[in-house]
């Protein structure tokens, strides 16, 4: 566990957020312009009435690493910092963060279309379509958070037993 890492906080929904993320978006798109092959607004504050840590998940995909690596310049100028490489998939190249005025984004670059890519947005796409379901996964994302306060990995993979099936089962509809 990281101790000087901010405990982990869930929030009721904000209305705010697919706004904010528009806004972000066409931000994003005009620094990057034809290097990103898509754009999607992922994770919990894009779904409606589910609440979530107060972090507006964006994912952009690039057909290659190359593309993803022309991007990382361009995004430092408008804000995107703390570039992390993602070692885990060879589908995942970075994630970025961005703290704007007390709304933090994280912005994924992914293989546009690829495994990883298409993962998050049928798990959206689920939660989206059955809101209980996804009332479900908030409350269990405030029990999480409750147990593991600042240990943002061990939240994030007690996590992943409930989405992973969720996912198989998305996938088969």
């Amino acid at each position: 566990m990281n101790l000087d890492a901010p405990a982990v906080v869930i929030v009721h929904y904000d209305p705010k957020w697919p706004a904010l993320y528009e806004q972000e978006r066409k931000l994003i798109l005009k620094v990057l312009g034809s290097r990103v092959d898509g754009i999607e607004h992922i994770g919990s504050t894009a779904v409606q009435n589910l609440g979530s840590k107060n972090i507006i998940d964006i994912m952009a995909g690039a057909s290659n690493i190359g593309k993803a690596n022309e991007c990382l310049p361009l995004l430092e100028k408008i804000g995107y910092f703390d570039v992390i490489p993602e070692s885990d998939t060879i589908d995942w190249y970075y994630c970025l963060g961005k703290n704007d005025q007390g709304q933090a984004y994280h912005l994924h670059l992914v293989r546009f279309e690829s495994e990883h890519w298409k993962k998050h947005i049928i798990f959206r796409d689920f939660l989206r379509k059955n809101p209980q379901v996804s009332q479900q996964y908030y409350n269990l994302k405030k029990e999480l958070a409750a147990k593991y306060g600042s240990d943002r990995l061990g939240y994030t993979e007690a996590k992943s037993a409930f989405i992973e099936p969720l996912i198989a089962k998305a996938k088969q509809v």
